[in-house]
């Protein structure tokens, strides 16, 4: 039997698969460092895979990530070894821009403040100025990525009445001509659009790309969704906008110190705040457990993988 790892948060699916391939997996806890003769380890995005991790693997073929991000494996310690780092693309795409549509509905309209309100009993009847928020049509939305899930949000758009411009790192005339969007330099996005939605990949040229700089540039009507990687939003910099009222909400997804969320960041009325449930359906988590388990196959097994990162 072919020894390999899966993250103990995945046991529920790999419980159910009838195939093992004859594969012998082990699950491994948070905070462990396994070693030993495993050819195969599937770890989901918590789980960091480094250098010192992957020394102390020896005979791994592949690191089969649940996720579509990465960032949690030193992809150039593994690509120095020679083992395959995969990861799991396009099967969350639709959840995910669903939840950034839900929080920045939920932003524009006030409703985590509503729901608050009410179950705290302070609701006093219906009044014409109580709790009133903004609408969508006719509003500009900026999408800063538009890959997979960004092209999936910037879709939707028209359904709302929203006009779409969009930045990434070249002008995507597909994207333009499928979404009917403009492509604008990430500042003069910033200062143009209603509400920004970040849908780029953790990489050193994004990490904290929402700064202040950026914050200020944004109408204080705007609002800023978030649900790619918190560390591409300067946490400290985005709390003083809302505190300043700078820019009028935000919705978050992701954070810059997960699981740690900035008690100031809580205390705040303006923006709403989900624990990183982007792919959180049912159907996508399944699906990326599929896509995961079919990676490792294939990578132990000296077929093609179908999603390698490089």
């Amino acid at each position: 039997m072919k020894r390999i790892l899966v993250s103990d948060s995945l046991a529920r699916f790999l419980a159910d698969e009838s195939n093992l391939h004859g594969l012998e997996p082990e699950l491994y806890a948070e905070g462990t460092t396994p070693s030993g003769d495993y050819i195969g380890i599937v770890p989901d995005i918590t789980r960091k895979v480094g250098r010192a991790e992957l020394e102390r693997l020896p005979a791994l073929r592949i690191v089969a990530n649940y996720g579509v991000g990465y960032d949690n494996i030193d992809v150039a310690a593994a690509r120095e070894r020679g083992i395959l780092v995969t990861n799991t693309p396009g099967v969350l795409t639709s959840a995910t821009a669903e939840l950034t549509w839900a929080l920045l509905l939920a932003v524009v309209r006030r409703i985590g403040e509503g729901e608050r309100e009410l179950r705290a009993g302070k609701w006093q009847g219906w009044r014409p100025t109580h709790m009133l928020g903004t609408g969508l049509d006719g509003k500009t939305l900026g999408i800063i990525g538009p890959g997979r899930i960004g092209r999936e949000v910037a879709r939707r758009a028209p359904g709302f009445g929203m006009n779409v411009v969009y930045w990434g790192r070249t002008p995507n005339p597909e994207f333009e001509r499928e979404c009917s969007a403009r492509f604008l330099p990430l500042q003069q996005l910033l200062r143009e659009a209603d509400a920004v939605s970040l849908h780029v990949a953790l990489a050193p040229d994004t990490r904290e790309l929402i700064g202040s700089a950026e914050l200020a540039l944004m109408k204080p009507t705007a609002v800023l969704i978030n649900t790619a990687r918190g560390p591409v939003v300067d946490e400290a910099a985005l709390i003083d906008a809302l505190k300043r009222r700078q820019i009028r909400g935000a919705g978050l997804d992701v954070y810059q110190h997960e699981p740690l969320i900035p008690p100031e960041l809580i205390e705040l009325e303006n923006v709403v705040l989900l624990p990183h449930l982007g792919s959180a359906t049912e159907e996508a988590r399944l699906a990326m457990w599929q896509v995961a388990w079919k990676n490792l196959v294939c990578g132990v097994t000296g077929v093609p993988v179908p999603n390698p990162v490089y």
